[in-house]
């Protein structure tokens, strides 16, 4: 389980290791906002009880434009880990079936791999496709592709915990954090906790 890690305003950053958030809060860099009173980093001098969420205590200046380069891994939590032409979750496929990516105008006719131009594909839809433009074969998509936003980039491919998830929904804010429940079973989950213990 890894340290939610807070600008000095709040803002979610990143998770780190626990032990990197140790070393921040040794030096004087954050403060402990959550911890787990089950488990404790012990010195011969010191014990800190395990932390689960931190702040910085200088604000950190964050780029507001943030763009990542499409990969399968954030493409696929975008898409909910669906094919968005047949419509099926990863968990049915089967045997040698698989998600992919699927170029909505080929490559080879002058698409591009841009976060429009993407979808996930299971592979029999993918080969179905071919060279093709969905509607050359008779497949249409089941929802228009859009850059995901920061909030979707950052935390849909991450695993919080329902501590966690509640600085996450204090900083964005409800509608913000349902667009990373489109799939993600396990943050859909976290955040009914979550509401449940408020």
């Amino acid at each position: 389980m890894g340290c939610l890690t807070l600008n000095a305003s709040f803002e979610p950053l990143t998770i780190l290791t626990a032990r990197r958030a140790v070393r921040l809060v040794l030096d004087c860099k954050a403060e402990i906002l959550e911890t787990d009173d089950a488990r404790w980093f012990r010195s011969e001098r010191r014990s800190i009880p395990y932390p689960i969420v931190i702040r910085l205590v200088r604000f950190v200046r964050v780029p507001r434009q943030f763009r990542r380069q499409v990969t399968n891994t954030f493409l696929f939590a975008r898409d909910g880990y669906c094919c968005q032409y047949c419509g099926r979750h990863r968990s049915l496929l089967k045997g040698r079936q698989f998600l992919t990516r699927d170029h909505i105008l080929p490559i080879s006719r002058g698409g591009g791999n841009t976060w429009d131009n993407v979808v996930t594909s299971c592979s029999p839809c993918n080969n179905r496709k071919g060279d093709s433009m969905p509607s050359e074969v008779g497949m249409k998509l089941l929802c228009t592709p859009r850059a995901p936003n920061h909030v979707q980039l950052v935390w849909a491919v991450r695993r919080v915990t329902p501590v966690q998830v509640k600085y996450i929904r204090m900083f964005y804010g409800e509608d913000a954090l349902r667009a990373l429940t489109g799939g993600n079973d396990g943050i859909a989950e976290l955040l009914r906790q979550s509401s449940n213990q408020a």
